[in-house]
């Protein structure tokens, strides 16, 4: 007989690594144990790159044939803060009321372990074809060496994933409440405006950038990119930073800085609004009399997966455990889905994260209950 894993249990096992991104602590050695009791064939995939730190991710895969399953996440987890406003030590979870506290309890740990324990309680002796998972330790960071190194790796190895389910929180007050189809995209943009270092006094021998900064600003805050779509909430232009270094108060600067980030939907992709934003900065600085200097991090274009008959299943699954049913959504942030989605169809569902990353992150122990069986029962679906 096959060994079974309890979801509560493994979380917390789980959630005792401190695994704060991008350190693995051993997790996800711990992982691959409890995969391998039950069948799982697995590679640790460590990745480097320049000025950045090295990730481990893990690749398992239970059987050899097509189709794959394959389930998504991350055991990397956000510092905890200060350790004194929690109820409990954030790498000692504990149950209270009803509530797993710790960090990683709904971003993701327990998520995981719900897939694991859905898995260990599946007959796998009678399914055809294959489930995996793809484990990163970098979701939380900055996501060069995690998912989208895995993802050119499989490439490479010719390993096929015929649908993709990310165990992401998705649900913001009670589980079933929506699953993710489609996220919109994410750029940054760091601008900076030269002018000519002066005298306050002799404004004529200098050129200030930090007006000219204040239009090009106030040009792209009040762009309308667009009303949305069927899929899609509007676009949205924010600025998060804005700096001048200067130390004295009698001198005209002679650049000034700043930083803005754009959710975008899948009218646009990031070349399309390089561009747009560039003829902006470009006619502004010229009628002024000035340079600028623009540099771009996409982190991930706009996508949606077409909802096709295994996404209808999943959701008509959640809706019949939870009497919920959940919403197609494209809203939130980025998340590994964006890597994923070059190599197979996906969809987002997991535990409710109303409490991810703050202090005292919980989920409920009933939903851990809830959300095995819903993963259980959708391998089940998808491998009749």
């Amino acid at each position: 007989m096959m060994k079974t894993y309890n979801e509560l249990q493994l979380a917390k096992e789980l959630m005792r690594f401190q695994s704060i991104t991008p350190l693995d602590a051993g997790t996800l050695n711990f992982l691959a144990r409890k995969l391998k009791s039950i069948g799982f064939k697995c590679k640790i995939l460590e990745f480097k790159s320049k000025n950045s730190k090295p990730v481990k991710n893990l690749y398992a895969r239970l059987g050899k044939s097509r189709p794959n399953f394959c389930y998504a996440g991350h055991t990397d987890v956000v510092p905890p803060g200060n350790l004194k406003d929690w109820t409990v030590n954030p790498f000692k979870p504990a149950v209270k009321g009803n509530y797993l506290i710790g960090r990683g309890a709904n971003d993701m740990k327990a998520s995981i372990a719900c897939f694991v324990a859905a898995v260990s309680k599946f007959k796998i002796n009678k399914f055809k074809g294959s489930i995996s998972l793809l484990i990163t330790g970098d979701e939380e960071g900055i996501a060069i060496n995690g998912t989208k190194k895995v993802v050119e790796y499989l490439k490479k190895k010719k390993e096929k994933i015929d649908f993709c389910l990310v165990g992401e929180p998705t649900n913001q007050n009670r589980l079933g409440e929506m699953m993710k189809i489609g996220r919109r995209g994410s750029i940054t943009g760091y601008l900076t405006v030269h002018g000519i270092q002066g005298h306050v006094a002799y404004p004529h021998d200098a050129n200030n950038p930090a007006p000219i900064m204040v239009k090009i600003l106030n040009k792209i805050e009040n762009v309308k990119l667009d009303k949305g779509t069927k899929n899609f909430q509007p676009s949205n232009l924010e600025i998060v930073k804005m700096n001048i270094d200067n130390t004295a108060d009698n001198v005209i600067p002679a650049e000034a800085s700043a930083t803005f980030n754009i959710r975008f939907n899948d009218k646009h992709s990031s070349n399309s609004l390089k561009k747009k934003l560039n003829n902006i900065f470009r006619k502004t600085c010229k009628k002024s009399k000035c340079s600028f200097k623009i540099s771009y991090m996409v982190s991930g274009e706009a996508f949606i997966t077409i909802p096709n008959n295994t996404t209808k299943m999943i959701q008509n699954i959640i809706k019949k455990i939870t009497k919920i049913k959940p919403k197609l959504s494209t809203s939130g942030g980025t998340s590994d889905a964006r890597f994923i989605r070059k190599i197979s169809p996906c969809v987002e569902f997991g535990l409710v994260g109303k409490t991810m990353h703050k202090v005292d992150e919980a989920v409920s122990v009933s939903d851990l209950k809830r959300l095995t069986n819903i993963y259980k029962t959708i391998l089940e679906n998808y491998f009749k």
